[in-house]
């Protein structure tokens, strides 16, 4: 059971419930992430846009949805996040993940599987790596990733898994419940990202940015009291 309790969309009013439609329309549901980080509004509002842009494909990024939902989902099993882990897939099935990709990620000898290409296994490892803490020492898969992936990319695969290291841990931690799936499965249509909505989304945030931040704590304290 999750340790602090949800703030639900049918709680919530001024900033915090545009706040919430937002986070609908960006990333297709208002998760229990959302939903417990929102204790603290200011820090949820801040990671939206993080994840969506680094997460989701977009024209301001280089890597295909695939490739990251492969990366997200690899450092999501090897910290065993099952929140994370159950998002993912579903988003990840958007991507032509299937559940047999699933399963051949899980084990070692991904690297040998045809069921994926050649910067898919080199992505894969390098998640591997990143999560475990070995990249840093291993100069031969930096050097394969180098002949397959621009810096551009490689940047970019490097904040996908790190970013999904802090959400696995901040998620497990807070030992977040699932969701039913169909709740889940609403992950699907936001694999690519629309960047008119991500502007609109961040000039909102800044015209919406206070001189005084305890108008919105208390929002949230008395959404959190329902």
């Amino acid at each position: 059971m999750s340790r602090i309790p949800l703030i639900e969309p049918e709680a919530v009013e001024g900033q915090l419930a545009d706040f919430y439609a937002a986070a609908t329309e960006m990333i297709g549901r208002v998760p229990n992430s959302i939903q417990t980080w929102s204790h603290n509004p200011f820090i949820a509002m801040m990671m939206l846009p993080l994840i969506v842009t680094i997460q989701r494909e977009w024209p301001g990024t280089e890597l295909s949805g695939r490739i990251k939902e492969l990366v997200v989902i690899k450092t999501s099993q090897i910290n065993e996040c099952a929140y994370c882990f159950a998002h993912n897939t579903s988003l990840g099935q958007a991507a032509g993940i299937t559940e047999e990709h699933v399963i051949a990620l899980s084990g070692h000898d991904y690297w040998l599987s045809d069921l994926f290409d050649e910067r898919e296994r080199l992505a894969i490892a390098w998640a591997e790596h990143v999560t475990r803490r070995t990249a840093a020492e291993n100069d031969e898969l930096y050097a394969k990733l180098e002949e397959h992936f621009s810096k551009a990319e490689i940047i970019e695969l490097t904040f996908v898994c790190g970013l999904f290291n802090m959400i696995n841990r901040l998620n497990d931690s807070l030992a977040l419940d699932i969701e039913d799936q169909g709740e889940v499965d609403r992950i699907k249509g936001t694999l690519q990202a629309d960047p008119a909505r991500i502007g609109q989304y961040l000039r909102w945030l800044a015209d919406a940015w206070p001189e005084n931040f305890d108008t919105l704590k208390e929002q949230s304290r008395a959404a959190a009291a329902e």
